[in-house]
Formats: structure tokens, sequence, C-alpha cells
């Protein structure tokens, strides 16, 4: 089987496709990308790759083909630039790229923008292949939720392009369950599966060699918060919390990660003299699981608004897997799993008050009260989340999108 993944982000950025197409391509399937130029999180084209032109590459194996992208820099106007930019090239250049090239199915990874799903479904006209979307963000609610879009005229637009994308996909795939109603409301006649995330296996073993010096990981209590550093994830809770917990000089907060609340955050601490809050930016992928097997506690965040209780954070899954309890500030879907896995506490989301005594209760667990629930945590992972056993669900989808696109034919 022949799979072109399109996706607008792609290593070296962090997104989980990265480690799926890996994974594809080990076990047997011929994969090839067609993604965009390196960027995110910090909206800067990434050392050794330009803006303008199309670059090709070859990354565990797998080509990579890279089209023209306008950077995501600041603001909200940049952003949507970004967004359309890729939209543009994957209609002008994709096809000329690839055009010797044959496909069975294309599967997009679709994290915000869904937008992206417009050139890849064009290019699975041109190739005769069926098309299957994985969706990560509920469109065009997420972006009405996070405020880069509040415009009631634009939101309609936007989801009438949601409803056409979903009508020619030939089969959706979605990362939570309580997507699933909202998505078969745009999609009547297209098949919606529950897919859900998961994390390269390496987060589930024992981490070995050192990690990169880190203030606040090495405190008697760590609380670890790794990913995004944005609007959605609501970070001005875990200033609240650490602002309240003060006090308590041995408990300390360590962000591993940047994005566009990053600065505010690190003005925040400044202004509230937070010496227990600790920001020392980004670290390679490869580090992860060594930094949050060592942490006392993981933390997720989400902001309180509707759209939210039906995500799941994909970090969800890596923290599940590294085997440490977990705080779950958020609504909806993230915490019931936090909670029904038995793997930390939930508090509703954007509450700093409730987060900090979550912390302390937590804080006052017996250590081996601690660890089983980290170790209730990875056998849920283990369970539910395999990264391995997803995989082989994910090649059994392509298969039957490509089945059915032969019966219809």
């Amino acid at each position: 089987m022949n799979v072109l993944i399109f996706s607008q982000y792609f290593w070296p950025e962090n997104f989980r496709i990265s480690d799926v197409a890996k994974t594809l391509s080990e076990k047997g399937i011929a994969v090839e990308v067609l993604t965009g130029k390196p960027n995110y999180p910090r909206g800067e084209i990434f050392t050794g790759y330009r803006a303008w032109g199309c670059q090709q590459e070859i990354h565990h194996g797998i080509n990579i083909n890279r089209i023209p992208l306008l950077a995501r820099g600041g603001g909200a106007w940049r952003l949507s630039l970004n967004y359309i930019s890729f939209v543009v090239s994957g209609l002008l250049f994709a096809p000329w790229i690839l055009r010797k090239k044959k496909f069975d199915v294309i599967f997009v990874f679709a994290p915000s923008p869904i937008l992206q799903a417009i050139p890849a479904l064009f290019m699975g006209l041109l190739k005769g292949c069926p098309v299957v979307l994985w969706v990560q963000d509920l469109w065009p609610e997420s972006l009405s939720a996070t405020g880069h879009l509040r415009n009631e005229a634009a939101l309609k637009l936007l989801e009438c392009v949601v409803r056409c994308i979903y009508r020619y996909a030939d089969l959706v795939l979605v990362q939570s369950k309580a997507f699933e109603a909202p998505v078969k409301v745009l999609a009547p006649c297209t098949p919606v599966v529950y897919y859900p995330n998961s994390v390269d296996a390496s987060f589930a073993v024992q981490a070995d060699g050192e990690l990169p010096a880190t203030p606040g990981l090495d405190a008697e209590f760590s609380i670890l918060f790794a990913g995004n550093v944005g609007t959605a994830q609501a970070v001005g809770v875990i200033i609240e919390a650490a602002s309240l917990l003060k006090e308590h000089s041995d408990i300390h907060f360590v962000v591993l990660g940047e994005g566009s609340r990053w600065e505010w955050m690190q003005q925040e601490a400044l202004r509230l003299k937070l010496s227990n809050l600790h920001m020392p930016g980004s670290f390679p992928i490869e580090t992860m699981p060594g930094f949050m097997q060592k942490a006392s506690a993981l933390l997720v965040t989400l902001a309180d608004r509707e759209i939210f209780k039906a995500t799941i954070p994909s970090k969800v899954q890596a923290y599940l897997a590294a085997g440490r309890p977990i705080l779950a500030c958020l609504n909806g879907e993230g915490a019931k799993l936090v909670t029904e896995a038995g793997a930390g506490l939930a508090v509703p989301a954007e509450d700093g008050r409730a987060l900090a005594d979550a912390i302390l209760d937590l804080y006052r667990m017996s250590t081996l009260e601690r660890d089983a629930m980290g170790g209730r945590g990875r056998l849920y992972y283990a369970r539910h989340f395999s990264h391995d056993m997803l995989v082989d669900q994910l090649i059994g989808h392509l298969r039957s999108a490509c089945d059915s696109k032969e019966k219809a034919i």
C-alpha cells in the first residue's frame, strides 16, 4: 500500500504524525509526506530551511516533500496567512511535485487548520484514490474558542467549507469519542470512526541517558507541564497556582515548551516574583520521556470553553505512558479519561485555587500512593493507547478506505 501523508506540520516539528509515519514505514507501508516548512511553535522558519521554494529530504527512509509556506509569526493575521499559504501552495505545487507518483490512499493529519485537507482532496481527485481525514480539532468551533475568529458571518462561511471537506472525504477519523456527534452533523454521508492519539513507544519504557540541566525538576516535588504554551492551554491557571503555592519552597513548576503565551507567562512570573516557576523553553522530543518520568507529577490544562470539553490533549496519552501521576485542570473528556484510568486528580478548567489544592493533596500522599497512580496510568495506556496497536488499526482503516473506493468504482 502506497500512502501519501498530507500534513502542514511534520518533523522536526513535534507532532504525532511523525511517529505514525515512521512506524507505518517500519511495518512495510510505502510512505511519502507532503508538508510545509517547519516553523512551529516559534513562528520562525527553522535553520536549514527557507520559506520560499520547494525542498525535498529523507528522514527515517521516508521521502518528505516541502512546499512554500509563510511562517506563523505573531498575531492572528499572520497565523491566518500561514494557514492560507499552505492551502494555496498545496494546490499549486503538490500536483507538480507528485506528478509521476501513484498512491493508494491519502492520509490527512488535521489539527488546526482543517483547511489543509482542501489540497489533499484535490490530489485525491487527480490520483483517483481515497482520502482519509484524521480530525484533531473541531472546526470552526476551535477558532471561536481560542478567540482567533469571532465574526459570525465568517464562522458560518468556514462551517460551510468544513462541511464540504467532510463530504468529499472517504473516511473521517476523530481523536475523541465526543467528536463523533458534531462531526456527523456536518458529515451525514461520510463514515466517522473514533481513532485516538498515542505517543511513541519510548514514552512507556524507562528512559536512559542524561537530561539537560533543568531548574526545578530536581525539587522535592516537581510539577511538569510539557507542550504548547498558548491561549487554548489557559496557562494563566499555572501562574495562579504557582502564586498560591509560592510559600511552599519544595513545590516547583517546570514549563517545557513555547508558544504565543510564553513571553506573557515569563513577565507574570517576574512581576509576581515566582521563584517556584521555571520556563527553560523547548527541548528535543527525544528528551521528553526522561523529563516526564523524572517529574513528581505531570500537568495538563485547557481553557474553560465548551468546545474543549470534547477535546483530549495528545499529551494526556504521553503522560499516561510515562507512568507519573497526572494533574488535569480541564473539563470533559480529558478529565474523564484521567479519573477513569485512576491515574491522577482532575479539577475544573481555569480554577487556580482548585489546582493548588489538588497539588497539595498529591504532595501529601505517600510515594507509594503516587507511584500506584502512575502505574495505573501506564497500564491504561497499554490497554487503550498502545502506539503499535493503534498503528495497526490505522493500517486497517486505510485498507478499508481503499476497498470501499474500489467497490464504488
